[in-house]
């Protein structure tokens, strides 16, 4: 049957599929109650989360770099979102105008193990080094193939000022893919320059749920969007004609119950393949996170069974099959005094929410913390205070505590960071620190081979696309917001036949003025 008004059914609720849903109602003209979200958890955001309150402890999982410069599909959307705060304004304008007061000049970006401040004006570059990282900058994917950072970079490179700030900032790993590298070096190579005082980064007004996952999601509900939770997508039952792809029905667990959605002529799907929070643990004071992998919340499974003989649909096992390279922990800390905010802009001389990541470059565990603008969750009370951290090596042994980050209770990190500091553990004392590992956190840096990656409509498809941190887009870079809604648009224009040009992705490495600014940076 032909159907006379087409639905969309998006399996996972990340900002992927709350942007695809905004695309198809607002370019595409789709009626909201033609568009169902289905997420196996309990809410909507996917990796852009943020939850709990004062008494518990806040959490969050992690955060998302923003800029101006690099954003051009994420701010296009957002332009068009209503604050849910300042009516009449978009998210957008309240983003920019909030970044025009709280500007970033971060004055301690890394601190040594002598509790100094690093100076970083210079990017501690040798020779040898800047013309390795211009090679590699220089080098096409093809010749890249599959091969790791370390292939390109001396062990030298390593030490540099500039891999400490440039790896914590965008979470990259000495094993990591040269070709996701080498992207960042172009797309951000605004950044250069100002690496060292994170003055391109933008903060949005909250964390990134309360910022834009819920405006988002509640414009989507005004337009009767259904947002389903609790809801498992098992299987995609499909027809093959001429040897194209058209999926006819969807099998998933609804509140425990299995159902199965029957789609007619012109239905569309799409889904979120594979997932980087997948098997996410929380901890506690008391407790570490418990170590999960991917048969635990089976994020992986619907896309490895669709991949299964069919190589237009890529290869997940490139991402998934090596958590000890592509995990990391996180905490998220609740004070209720401000003894800690105190000593902090003390030290660093930045107030918080201009100063970004502060990084312990001789941490064990690569450390960083950061002191975004209060209040940061909507009901934070005006006497609390919350920050967050992270350290890219958990399987190492701390400084200050003989044990593994990723088996390090909330107080244990506590100790970790006061060492690093200085600080008495008197300054924390009324702290709530709830850890958080990540395994599959960096999967969709892994290195990976064309192909690997799906295209988000795969030619061999017709009512079927993918959106996520795992499709292929040339030129642009995972681990972004950016990615995900591009993704969306991409997918969304495809499947609807939509003419109206998408913005390419910003060549900043193409503008001659750029590029010479950031050369006579990097050569310092």
């Amino acid at each position: 049957m032909i159907s006379t008004t087409p639905k969309a059914y998006l399996v996972g609720g990340g900002i992927g599929s709350l942007a695809a849903a905004a695309f198809l109602i607002r370019d595409g003209g789709m009626p909201g109650a033609n568009i169902s979200i289905l997420d196996a958890g309990p809410a909507l955001g996917g990796a852009l989360d943020g939850a709990g309150d004062a008494e518990r402890g806040y959490s969050m999982r992690g955060g998302r770099m923003l800029t101006t410069d690099n954003y051009e599909r994420t701010w296009g959307l957002f332009k068009s979102i209503p604050s849910l705060t300042q009516p009449g304004r978009s998210v957008f304008d309240e983003t920019a105008a909030f970044n025009e007061q709280h500007v970033s000049n971060a004055m301690a970006r890394l601190v040594d193990r002598r509790r100094a401040k690093v100076p970083v004006a210079s990017m501690g570059f040798s020779m040898h080094d800047r013309l390795e990282l211009l090679e590699l900058a220089d080098a096409d994917e093809a010749s890249l193939g599959t091969s790791c950072i370390t292939d390109h970079l001396s062990p030298a490179f390593f030490a540099t000022e500039f891999w400490f700030m440039w790896s914590t900032t965008f979470a990259f790993q000495p094993w990591h893919s040269a070709v996701e590298f080498r992207r960042y070096l172009h797309r951000f190579m605004m950044e250069f320059s100002r690496i060292e005082t994170l003055a391109g980064v933008k903060r949005t007004v909250l964390n990134q749920y309360d910022s834009l996952v819920l405006p988002l999601q509640r414009w989507l509900a005004a337009q009767g969007v259904r947002l389903v939770t609790d809801c498992i997508v098992t299987d995609l039952d499909h027809k093959d004609v001429d040897g194209t792809f058209e999926v006819i029905a969807l099998h998933c667990t609804l509140k425990g119950q299995a159902e199965t959605m029957q789609l007619e002529d012109g239905d569309l799907v799409f889904v979120q393949n594979g997932s980087m929070t997948d098997a996410s643990s929380l901890g506690s004071m008391s407790a570490a996170p418990a170590k999960l992998s991917k048969t635990h919340d089976g994020s992986w499974a619907l896309w490895e069974k669709l991949a299964e003989g069919r190589p237009s649909f890529g290869n997940p096992a490139a991402f998934n099959s090596c958590i000890a390279q592509s995990d990391w922990a996180s905490f998220t800390v609740t004070l209720k005094d401000a003894a800690f905010f105190d000593q902090m802009q003390r030290f660093s001389g930045n107030a918080a929410g201009t100063g970004g990541l502060v990084t312990f470059k001789d941490s064990n565990w690569l450390m960083s913390i950061v002191l975004a603008h209060q209040p940061h969750f909507a009901n934070q009370p005006a006497d609390v205070q919350v920050f967050w951290g992270y350290g890219l090596f958990p399987d190492r042994i701390g400084n200050f505590v003989p044990k593994a980050m990723a088996d390090c209770t909330g107080a244990e990190l506590l100790a970790e960071l006061c060492g690093h500091l200085r600080f008495d553990p008197d300054t924390v004392a009324t702290a709530n620190c709830i850890p958080c590992r990540m395994p599959y956190i960096t999967s969709q840096f892994m290195p990976r081979a064309p192909g690997d990656r799906p295209l988000p409509v795969p030619s061999d498809t017709k009512n079927f696309a993918f959106i996520s941190q795992f499709v292929e887009i040339p030129q642009d870079t995972v681990f972004t917001v950016e990615f995900s809604v591009r993704a969306a648009q991409l997918a969304v224009y495809q499947l609807l036949g939509i003419t109206k040009p998408i913005p390419p992705v910003t060549a900043h490495d193409k503008s001659l003025h750029t590029q010479f600014d950031a050369l006579v940076k990097a050569l310092k």
